[in-house]
């Protein structure tokens, strides 16, 4: 009878401890999420650029810092005991197919319990694929492409404005133009890269510069991977198009430019899309050539002067990396925020209960390093509802605000001066 009141005993002690358990008593030390970013390859510049934004963001959130941000003012996570970010990064190098392949072996080996990426839009399309087939949360802070948030899924979430905002931020800025400067509209030149990213931007400048009253003269997709863009160049220039619009990677970008210069060839305007446009190696590979080029952008330093956080935030990151956040950097930082943010709030590593929780998120402008209008997502589509652009000019080989003008650093410098000038 004693033997039997003693197993009695243990097997309620071990049923009550499994019970404690399972209400949360003891919460993860480390949350796992897995990064795809292009790390080798010809985007890595660009990779280590984003790879920096999360660290930063991940620092802050593990740590403790005196800043209106969400989580930075306690250690970790505090619905979960504090537990801390952990990141886990996969090079895809620019390949969709690697891309997927990354995101499943970051859900079913390294179990993470969300992921986030993964710039490329091809790379994007793809390795969101594998997050929902699996059934688990995949935030994407930075690629554009407007098909993304059109396919229906349940577990993908952008932060980031897509490219359809951008390119009617280009033509509302050429329409103020008129006023402001006298240029009245004529042609243009639309050239893209011809993958998912390239290719959208291109259709969606094609479609609206009828509609804005310019006259597309040349159509000129080409490879991301090209060697060589004479031929295009040469197009370009035969087009005699008085406005470039350009979708172009890192490497394409600096190799456009050098053609550009190359063949004697000055627009009175680049209208850049981003991307290669504003990778740290653009300006650094090329001087004061890169100067004058106009890109749309998301985050500009010079943006710190009316929002102290944006200010505060640049100079951790500038103290820690020896230089300043970019477009792409912030919008990592961001994108990591929200979804650490909805971690915290779901209480839970459970897929579906961040999922539940980001559906929920409602963060404020002041709580963002990014001039958006905050962060919240649409439930049919989950693209951030309250994103939007600005537009920047490289002046003395520095990025400035130059549009919306209540935002302007600098005073846009248009015609481009001619080479050497």
């Amino acid at each position: 009878m004693r033997r039997s009141a003693l197993q009695v005993m243990g097997a309620l002690a071990l049923v009550i401890a499994i019970a404690m358990g399972g209400c949360g008593s003891t919460a993860p030390a480390e949350v796992p999420i897995g990064a795809v970013y292009p790390l080798s390859g010809s985007q890595a510049a660009t990779g280590a650029d984003i790879q920096h934004g999360l660290e930063m963001a991940a620092e802050i959130i593990n740590g403790k810092y005196d800043l209106d941000l969400p989580l930075a003012q306690a250690e970790g996570l505090p619905n979960l005991n504090g537990a801390k970010i952990k990141l886990v990064f996969a090079d895809h190098a620019g390949n969709a197919d690697q891309g997927a392949a990354e995101a499943t072996r970051l859900i079913e080996q390294d179990k993470v319990v969300a992921l986030i990426g993964a710039y490329n839009s091809s790379v994007t399309t793809q390795a969101s694929q594998s997050a929902e087939a699996a059934e688990v949360p995949f935030l994407n802070p930075e690629s554009t492409a407007a098909s993304l948030t059109q396919r229906g899924f349940k577990w993908f979430f952008r932060t980031t404005a897509d490219d359809t905002i951008f390119v009617q931020n280009f033509f509302d800025f050429l329409g103020d133009l008129q006023a402001r400067k006298g240029v009245t509209p004529s042609s243009v030149a639309v050239v893209y890269e011809n993958s998912t990213f390239g290719t959208g931007v291109g259709r969606l400048e094609v479609q609206g510069a009828p509609q804005a009253g310019w006259t597309v003269v040349a159509d000129v997709p080409y490879s991301a991977k090209a060697t060589n863009v004479d031929q295009e160049v040469t197009q370009i220039r035969n087009s005699g198009a008085t406005v470039l619009m350009q979708t172009s990677y890192e490497q394409d970008a600096i190799l456009f430019m050098q053609t550009y210069k190359a063949q004697g060839y000055r627009p009175e305007a680049i209208l850049a899309m981003d991307a290669g446009f504003i990778s740290p190696a653009f300006v650094k590979t090329l001087g004061a050539d890169a100067d004058y080029v106009i890109s749309r952008e998301v985050w500009a330093s010079d943006l710190g002067k009316a929002k102290p956080i944006i200010q505060q935030v640049n100079e951790l990151y500038r103290q820690k990396y020896g230089a300043d956040l970019t477009g792409n950097s912030a919008r990592a930082f961001t994108g990591l925020m929200v979804l650490a943010d909805a971690i915290n709030r779901a209480g839970s590593t459970e897929p579906d209960k961040i999922r539940q929780a980001l559906l929920a998120t409602d963060m404020p402008a002041a709580q963002l390093i990014m001039p958006w209008d905050g962060v919240k997502f649409d439930p049919a589509t989950g693209q951030n509802t309250l994103a939007k652009g600005i537009i920047v000019q490289i002046q003395g080989q520095a990025y400035y605000t130059v549009w919306p003008w209540d935002l302007a650093a600098a005073d846009l410098i248009w015609p481009m001066p001619g080479w050497g000038q």
